[in-house]
């Protein structure tokens, strides 16, 4: 009998986009554009993310360029990033404003690093969760005989290969963003 892991598998790609979105939250000492995707700017009688309003590129390692669509909204962005607590400069000018990415220091990138780290052991909690439901839904159907005790114990090795697979893809983005807070 074939087990439907559907679920677990749903769960995983759902915590790998999780992780991957909290850790593009996570700066580095190079300018990067989805740094900003968080930020809400007041405009218009609502909130709304900085790349609704504005291009935003990146003009070196360590600037990015915004160019907002309507000049008037210029001054609500550079409000909103300084608010924003995420230690950023912000220079207005004729264009649009210039986002500096100051040099980490190394108290800094340490608490990153930590930071980092709690986000990968809040993934893995997830993922561990994930198992417990369909390890319990394996031994349902073992005691309500829809399987047999064979087919539970080959299912739940499938499922602990799937658990060590997520596992590994959360590993390797938590060593690459090791690797940018450190450069």
């Amino acid at each position: 009998m074939a087990y439907d892991f559907s679920e677990f598998k749903k769960a995983s790609e759902a915590t790998l986009g999780w992780l991957k979105k909290e850790y593009s939250g996570i700066r580095t000492s190079r300018a990067m554009p989805n740094i900003l995707d968080g930020v809400l700017v007041n405009v218009y009688g609502s909130s709304m993310p900085i790349n609704q309003l504005a291009t935003i590129s990146v003009e070196d390692s360590k600037t990015l360029r915004i160019t907002p669509w309507d000049k008037e909204v210029a001054k609500n962005i550079d409000k909103s990033i300084r608010e924003s607590n995420l230690g950023l400069s912000v220079a207005l000018d004729a264009v649009g404003l210039r986002v500096s990415f100051p040099e980490l220091t190394s108290e800094r990138r340490t608490m990153l690093s930590k930071l980092a780290k709690e986000k990968l052991e809040e993934a893995r909690i997830t993922m561990r969760t994930e198992r417990e439901k369909s390890q319990s839904s394996i031994d349902h159907k073992e005691k309500e005989g829809s399987i047999s005790e064979d087919d539970k114990f080959r299912l739940k090795n499938e499922l602990q290969k799937l658990v060590e697979e997520t596992n590994h893809k959360l590993e390797e983005l938590a060593l690459k963003k090791e690797k940018e807070i450190l450069e």
